[in-house]
């Protein structure tokens, strides 16, 4: 039996890239061009997002993923004895396999909540840590991390940005946004942040590619350039250059024209509306509500058996002895016909 494909944003079963980008890296195939970034294809990407972001002064450097992306960024902003701050449900300290530990900085977590860092703790995080008259003997906290939308399909207010800036600030702390799932965010009604709003708030950033139609790449996009110094010969020293540069250049210069970006992000979100719907008809226990494209549901260990025999979801965490959260999560490329048959699926099985 054919099971539909539901556990993460870039499905390897039924994903490549968006039509438009194949289209465009066909065409541009044979055209000579020069390596690592410096092509036409990329350089047109870069005055694109440019000018959406409102900043021709920014520095845009194409990565292969995001792990590398926020490994790399994170290693070049800080000091051999600093460390990260991010949410204890961070992308970075959870599910990147020590990436950011493997460039020897720590991951400093806060308790978040439901995968937002709250300005009220991250400054009781630092009044604790700068009160602690031992501080010079611990790993002293060096930059603020956080994901928009976060682990849990969570977005940030544009005032819950600017209370984090406002600390980060009084304490010397660069703010750094990954953007892996950056789209969903933006084609999103009740988000508030524009690329702009991320641009004056955020001394990097990254737009996510690889879970929103590239077919790979992420746009790290510096805009505080003195706090990374030579990023390019950064980036080349952690491995993380690409040769052949063009490939994210064509996806993100296609993606940056005619709104094609946030048209992705707003199919993941009608296709989520329409399983969040089925899930609301049929009694299905909702983790907490999420308005992006992820979707988290407690379900029974019986019910989790029959589902495992007809749907691909994500295992989030146990919930209590006879429940787990799991996630569904939709994308830029789900399909009709998997999401009918996933609300079918959940319509057979009412709570």
């Amino acid at each position: 039996m054919n099971k539909v494909y539901f556990a993460s944003d870039y499905q390897e079963d039924q994903e490549g890239m968006a039509p438009e980008i194949l289209k465009n890296l066909e065409t541009a195939n044979l055209v000579p061009v020069s390596g690592y970034g410096t092509d036409e294809f990329s350089e047109s990407a870069r005055m694109k997002i440019r000018d959406a972001i409102g900043r021709n002064d920014a520095e845009i450097h194409f990565l292969a993923g995001g792990t590398q992306a926020n490994a790399v960024v994170i290693s070049a902003a800080l000091r051999e004895y600093e460390g990260v701050v991010a949410a204890d449900t961070g992308h970075v300290a959870l599910h990147e396999a020590g990436a950011i530990e493997y460039t020897g900085h720590k991951v400093l977590t806060v308790k978040g909540d439901r995968g937002i860092l709250r300005a009220d703790a991250l400054r009781e995080t630092l009044e604790t840590f700068y009160a602690d008259g031992n501080h010079d003997h611990m790993v002293h906290p060096g930059m603020v991390y956080i994901s928009h939308p976060t682990e849990y399909g969570t977005l940030y207010s544009k005032a819950e940005l600017t209370a984090l800036r406002r600390i980060c600030d009084a304490y010397h702390l660069p703010l750094y946004v990954d953007g892996a799932r950056l789209a969903y965010a933006l084609a999103c009604k009740e988000n508030d942040v524009s690329l702009k709003d991320l641009a004056e708030l955020a001394d990097a950033f990254y737009i996510g590619g690889t879970k929103c139609g590239a077919i790979l790449g992420e746009a790290v996009v510096i805009l505080n350039k003195k706090l990374f110094p030579h990023f390019f010969t950064t980036v080349k020293l952690h491995g993380a250059l690409l040769a052949k540069g063009r490939l994210a250049g064509i996806s993100f210069d296609t993606l940056f024209t005619d709104g094609l970006y946030e048209r992705l992000g707003a199919h993941a979100l009608e296709k989520a509306a329409e399983i969040r719907a089925a899930l609301a008809e049929n009694n299905w226990q909702v983790f907490f509500e999420t308005p992006t494209n992820q979707i988290f549901v407690v379900v029974d260990n019986d019910t989790l058996r029959k589902l495992d025999e007809t749907v691909v979801y994500s295992f989030w965490e146990p919930y209590d002895e006879s429940h787990t959260v799991i996630r569904f999560a939709t994308s830029w490329a789900t399909p009709d016909r998997d999401v009918e048959e996933l609300i079918r699926i959940i319509r057979s099985m009412p709570r």
